[in-house]
């Protein structure tokens, strides 16, 4: 896909990867991109790494439309978080309010999923990001830091099978566990809490094992599991041992300094499968 698309669309949230795909989908040959970011969440950088930026509030789908539409956008991605908080401190327009009206379950799946049929029907086709990140995401087997120990990697396996659970019911896709016991499970808070909560429980000497994994049918063009500095340096304050990704699902950024912070915390992060 990605050798074959020369102009395309980006939906950027907050945080570093809308500014990261934005540089690897330059390296794959798209020549023109058009960002749609929203107020008080995406970082402004991006405009210097795109053809266009428009300025949006959250909540805004209808303006959200017309930026591609007007633009002759045909396809595009969403990459990025939007703060939980403002999710629920929208100011919608009337299009946003007719497809909130419409769900009769409010979650990230079905809001984003509605989302896309928006789009389709507007002639843009939401696609996924990976074709132009996979250098970025690390096959199982993958390690930095030191190897796991017997009960670190029964801890693993636990935690994957909770987290298989908790993420098939659409609680969340990050457990916390210590010797076979769940500390933390990532609910509406997201995963940064969930890991500071974790640690927590863990007690004084840490050593938690924390899973961060994709859901069971996740539709990857909506929510890509991704671990960075900002997620490495929240388990090295919370004193957690490991933290185990799905391999080949899983973005891993910033990838030239996690070495060096995974030496000196220390903490081991692998991906497994």
């Amino acid at each position: 896909m990605s050798s074959a698309v020369t102009t395309l669309g980006l939906i950027a949230g907050n945080r570093s990867l809308p500014l990261v795909f934005a540089r690897q989908a330059r390296l794959a040959g798209v020549r023109r991109l058009v960002a749609v970011a929203f107020e008080g969440e995406t970082d402004p950088a991006l405009a210097g790494l795109v053809d266009e930026i428009v300025w949006l509030r959250v909540g805004q789908l209808g303006r959200l439309l017309d930026a591609f539409t007007r633009r002759g956008i045909t396809q595009c991605v969403m990459l990025g978080q939007i703060n939980p908080s403002n999710l629920f401190d929208l100011r919608p327009d009337l299009r946003t309010v007719a497809l909130l009206l419409r769900l009769k379950e409010r979650n990230a799946r079905t809001i984003f999923g509605a989302i896309a049929d928006e789009l389709a029907r507007a002639g843009v086709e939401l696609v996924p990001a990976t074709p132009w990140l996979q250098a970025l995401m690390p096959a199982a087997g993958f390690r930095l830091g030191p190897s796991l120990s017997a009960d670190q990697q029964e801890d693993v396996a636990f935690a994957w099978r909770i987290a298989k659970e908790v993420s098939r019911l659409e609680i969340g896709q990050t457990v916390v566990v210590k010797h076979g016991t769940v500390l933390a499970v990532e609910g509406f808070e997201g995963t940064d809490r969930c890991l500071a909560r974790g640690g927590e429980l863990a007690g004084p000497k840490g050593g938690a094992v924390a899973v961060k994994l994709a859901r069971e049918g996740h539709d990857m063009r909506f929510d890509l599991p991704c671990v960075g500095r900002q997620t490495v340096e929240n388990c090295a304050a919370a004193h957690l041992a490991v933290l185990a990704f799905e391999g080949q699902k899983t973005l891993l950024l910033d990838q030239d300094y996690l070495p060096g912070l995974a030496k000196a915390a220390p903490i081991t992060l692998v991906a497994v499968e």
